[in-house]
C-alpha cells in the first residue's frame, strides 16, 4: 500500500466520520486494504457487514451512504453496465462442447472467488453454541474449538487449501454476525480489528488438518525384503518426522567442494578454536555454514543433546545457534526476534502501562516495580525482561514456572537441575 494511497482512505474516512479516535481509524483503514479499495469507485461494492468489525451499524450506514453518493454518478453506471460485453456472436455460435469445455475449466479452479459466495453453516453449528451466539455470551474454549472444526470442514469442501485471506474474510463474517460474542475484546476494549484471534484459530486448523497430506522427511529408509532379521537398531526406531517451517531440514547433498574428511576436519577445528576467547568470529560463521550438512545428518540420525553439546560446542551460543537457525530456516533469528520486538513489544508494553494497569492491584504494583527497574537500565534486553514479568502477572502466573533463580556467581554446570521444573525454564541469576 503506497501512501497516496493511504492518505486516500484516510481522507475518505476523515471527511465522513471527523470526530473518530485515531485508532478506530486505523482499524477502519486496515479493513478497506484488506478489501482491496484503490479509488472511490471500489466504495459502491462495500456492504454494512464488511465494516462492522470496525465501526457501529449507524456509523456504517452512514459512511457507506456518503461513499456512495460520492462514486454514483451517471458516467459509472453506465461503464459497470457496459463493462466486459460479451459479443452476440458468440453466443450465437458456442456449441455444447465449447460449454462443455467453459464449465469443466471453471471447475478446475473453485477457490478463486470461493469465499466470497461462502455461507456461514449456522445450522451445522451446536444448538448449545448458536443459544451462546444469540445471547451475545462469550463461548467457551470447547465450543469456539467445536465451531472452528466445522468452519474448516465446510471451507476444505470449497477449497482443499485455503488461504490467510480466505480465513480472514470467514473470520470477519463471523464478527460481523456476532461482534459481542467473537470480537476479540480485552478489558473492554477491542483488540485491532478483532478479528485476529479467529483467523490465527481457523489457520491452524487447517493446518493441523493439511498436515496428515503435508510430505514428510524419514529418518531411515524402509526395509529391504531380503533383510534376515527383524531387529531395528534404535537409532533406526523413529520413522517419520515432520519438517514444520524448516527450509533446509535433511541436507541430500555435501557442498561441492566438501568431502567427508574435509568436514571432520572443519568439525575439529570449530572444536579448538570453542576454548579460545578470541576466536575469529567470521572464521566461525564460515566453517558454521559449510558444515551445515553433517551438523544436521547427526541430529536427524537422533543424536542427544549431550553428544551434541561435545560435538557442535558452537550451537551452543548465540552466534552458532543464529547461524545454523539462519540455514535451516531461512530466517534471521536475532534480526527478526529484535524487529517484531520493537513493533509488537513496545506496543504490548504501552498497553500494559496505559490499560492494563487498571486491571488490578497487583498488576499495578508489577508495572510500577518494572518502571523502578528501568529507570535503572534501559535496553531491548530490559524490554524484554520486563514483557515476560508483566505478562506472567497479567495472566496470574508465577514467576517459578518460567525462571529458576540461581546465584550470581552460579556456573552453568553448577545449576540444580533437580529444582529445575521438567517444563521450559529459563535460568537467570
Amino acid at each position: 500500500m503506497t501512501d497516496l494511497e493511504t492518505t486516500f482512505l484516510r481522507t475518505a474516512i476523515t471527511e465522513v466520520l471527523p470526530d473518530l479516535p485515531e485508532v478506530t481509524k486505523d482499524i477502519l483503514e486496515e479493513t478497506l486494504q484488506s478489501l482491496g479499495v484503490e479509488t472511490y469507485d471500489d466504495f459502491q461494492f462495500i456492504e454494512e457487514s464488511d465494516l462492522l468489525s470496525a465501526l457501529r451499524p449507524i456509523q456504517a450506514r452512514k459512511v457507506l451512504a456518503a461513499w456512495k453518493r460520492k462514486c454514483q454518478t451517471p458516467e459509472t453506471s453506465s461503464s459497470s453496465v457496459s463493462a466486459s460485453p460479451v459479443p452476440p456472436a458468440t453466443l450465437r455460435h458456442s456449441s455444447p462442447g465449447s460449454s462443455q469445455s467453459s464449465s469443466s475449466s471453471s471447475s478446475k479452479s473453485p477457490d478463486i472467488d470461493w469465499v466470497d459466495t461462502f455461507l456461514i453453516p449456522w445450522d451445522k453449528f451446536p444448538e448449545e453454541l448458536m443459544q451462546f451466539l444469540e445471547r451475545e455470551k462469550r463461548p467457551s474454549p470447547r465450543m469456539r474449538r467445536e465451531m472452528i472444526r466445522i468452519l474448516v470442514n465446510e471451507m476444505m469442501r470449497k477449497c482443499s487449501c485455503p488461504s490467510k485471506r480466505n480465513s480472514t474474510e470467514v473470520a470477519k463474517k463471523l464478527v460481523a454476525k456476532y461482534p459481542k460474542s467473537l470480537q476479540d475484546i480485552i478489558e473492554g476494549d477491542v483488540v485491532g480489528p478483532g478479528y485476529h484471534s479467529l483467523v490465527k484459530q481457523l489457520q491452524y486448523r487447517i493446518e493441523n488438518v493439511k498436515r496428515s497430506t503435508t510430505p514428510k522427511i524419514r529418518k531411515r529408509k524402509h526395509c529391504t525384503d531380503d533383510s534376515d532379521t527383524d531387529e531395528i537398531p534404535p537409532e533406526q526406531r523413529a520413522a517419520i518426522q515432520d519438517t514444520y517451517g524448516c527450509v533446509n531440514w535433511d541436507v541430500k547433498f555435501l557442498p561441492l567442494e566438501e568431502t567427508p574428511e574435509s568436514q571432520q576436519e572443519k568439525k575439529e577445528k570449530l572444536k579448538m578454536m570453542s576454548r579460545n576467547n578470541d576466536a575469529n568470529l567470521e572464521e566461525v560463521k564460515s566453517l558454521m555454514k559449510l558444515t551445515f550438512y553433517t551438523q544436521r545428518k547427526q541430529v536427524n540420525q537422533g543424536e542427544n543433546i549431550k553428544y551434541l553439546l561435545e560435538e557442535w560446542p558452537f550451537w551452543f551460543n548465540e552466534l552458532g545457534m543464529a547461524v545454523h537457525f539462519k540455514e535451516l530456516t531461512g530466517i534471521g533469528l536475532k534480526e527478526t526476534f529484535t524487529r517484531n520486538l520493537e513493533v509488537k513489544g513496545k506496543r504490548l508494553l504501552n498497553y500494559f502501562s496505559s490499560v492494563g494497569v487498571n486491571k488490578n492491584k497487583k498488576f499495578m504494583e508489577a508495572v510500577t516495580k518494572c518502571k523502578v527497574m528501568r529507570e535503572q537500565a534501559s535496553s531491548c534486553s530490559e524490554d524484554v525482561k520486563e514483557m515476560l514479568l508483566l505478562l506472567l502477572s497479567y495472566f496470574n502466573e508465577k514467576e517459578d514456572a518460567m525462571f529458576h533463580y540461581v546465584e550470581d556467581t552460579c556456573l552453568a554446570e553448577e545449576v540444580d537441575m533437580d529444582k529445575v521444573n521438567l517444563t521450559p525454564t529459563l535460568v537467570a541469576c
